[in-house]
């Protein structure tokens, strides 16, 4: 890493200030080459600098340079930060001259990876940094903040900590037999082995909340037309999202959008509605609808107050029997001909009663258990890469808890606590493939 980058640290577009950001080891002298005003080479770290940027045809802007010196960086390496008025040309302009003065354009992520690889980081923490821009919610974000803080790292530390010293004695035990205060019976390691195990079941369990927090849920509404899916949709996140009409089948591809309920984000999708049809586009929302209701976590059933179920009805309920699913009866103002008795559970309502609307949302956090987020645990994992890689250790175990009971010898075993151990040091980054980490940092933007 012994060039100089540069990339657009904010949003594209028209606002009050834009920063370009340099890092790298010529990023304050090529900085310098274009600033009038002090001499950046000379300033102090932490300082922050008025002057003018120019370039051959004049004067771009009127900027302010702010100015870090390595080692105490976001990346560990000297940063200059020009904020400039934000206007789009302004803006490309100042990103063009650094270009042309000899800095290479960013890849997506690489501050942070640069972060990373100069050990300011690690894996953990460079992932919690994307966390944090996406978050959604004040939840979202403070399980993200525990990541960067290294939350994440020290429980990881703590478990691979547990395994170096488990390790440690079993290779003195094999190289060293004489050594019979080092020798760890069977039985024993048998008694830690499933000790660490329960933990990290412990820790996937609590992972799928984390998950939650971070992903959101995604929520389909299903049920037959006409029966005011798009209306229940539209409520839910307070705009209209879906067309709305009295002609059946008006909804014939999906419709998404996003509400907060009590601090969990739920991806809602409006479904085509289902029922047997020879309208060639509706069987194809249909078709899209069943693939929907496999893929959700939670099922908003809707049905209709005056029209009695049909067969495709039945077929929905028994489709969904084994989901996490809230029935809905709508139209509660109408006639009713529908026979509540088929159902064990429901909420009668009307999907433009804003009362309605609020039972419907404690209902939802009923069924998803979000009695109270304050109580989640926000230090456990919420990525989906630690998450896949825990898994990995929690497979490495298994396997040597089977060898310990089929009677294995331990130096056989211990391959597979060493395959553990790998794993969770996969998760820091200290173990880590070029390939997975492009991967990672191919997801942040340019400027970060």
């Amino acid at each position: 890493m012994d060039d100089t980058i540069v990339a657009v640290a904010t949003a594209m577009g028209k606002s009050a200030i834009s920063i370009v950001r340099l890092s790298g080891p010529e990023a304050i002298a090529i900085a310098a080459g274009c600033f009038k005003g002090r001499d950046l080479t000379a300033v102090p770290s932490y300082t922050v600098c008025y002057g003018h940027i120019f370039d051959e045809d004049g004067m771009i802007d009127e900027v302010l340079v702010s100015v870090f010196r390595a080692p105490k960086t976001y990346t560990r390496e000297d940063i200059v930060e020009i904020g400039t008025h934000g206007g789009i040309y302004v803006t490309n302009r100042i990103l063009e001259l650094m270009l042309e003065r000899g800095c290479r354009l960013a890849e997506p992520g690489e501050f942070t990876k640069r972060a990373f690889l100069n050990g300011r980081i690690d894996l953990t923490q460079a992932e919690a940094v994307c966390d944090v821009i996406e978050a959604k919610t004040a939840a979202s974000l403070k399980m993200a903040n525990h990541g960067l803080r290294g939350d994440v790292r020290r429980m990881i530390e703590s478990f691979r900590k547990e395994l170096t010293n488990l390790i440690a004695h079993i290779e003195v035990n094999i190289d060293y037999p004489e050594y019979e205060d080092e020798e760890i019976a069977a039985a024993e390691l048998l008694k830690r082995v499933v000790k660490l195990a329960g933990r990290i079941d412990d820790i996937l369990r609590k992972a799928q909340a984390s998950a939650i927090l971070r992903e959101g849920v995604t929520t389909a509404i299903i049920g037959p037309p006409n029966v005011g899916k798009s209306s229940l949709l539209n409520a839910l996140l307070r705009e209209e999202k879906a067309i709305v009409t009295e002609i059946p089948g008006t909804t014939r591809d999906i419709v998404e959008g996003q509400v907060n309920i009590g601090g969990i984000i739920l991806n809602l999708i409006d479904t085509a509605g289902i029922r047997y049809t020879t309208d060639v586009v509706e069987k194809i929302g249909v078709e899209k609808t069943k693939k929907v209701i496999e893929a959700a976590a939670l099922i908003i059933l809707v049905f209709d107050y005056n029209a009695p179920l049909t067969e495709p009805d039945k077929e929905i309920l028994a489709m969904t029997s084994q989901s996490a699913r809230i029935i809905v009866v709508n139209k509660n103002d109408l006639e009713p001909k529908i026979d509540l008795g088929q159902f064990d559970d429901y909420l009668l309502m009307s999907a433009f009663n804003p009362a309605d609307i609020e039972r419907l949302e404690r209902k939802i956090k009923e069924t998803l258990q979000i009695s109270d987020i304050a109580e989640i645990d926000y230090t456990y994992l919420g990525n989906a890469r630690q998450i896949a890689k825990l898994k990995q250790v929690r497979q490495a175990l298994a396997d040597a808890l089977s060898g310990l009971e089929d009677g294995q010898p331990v130096d056989i075993v211990n391959i597979d606590l060493t395959i553990a151990w790998r794993h969770l040091s996969e998760i820091l980054g200290e173990v880590s493939s070029d390939e997975i980490v492009d991967e990672i940092f191919a997801n942040f933007c340019l400027g970060k």
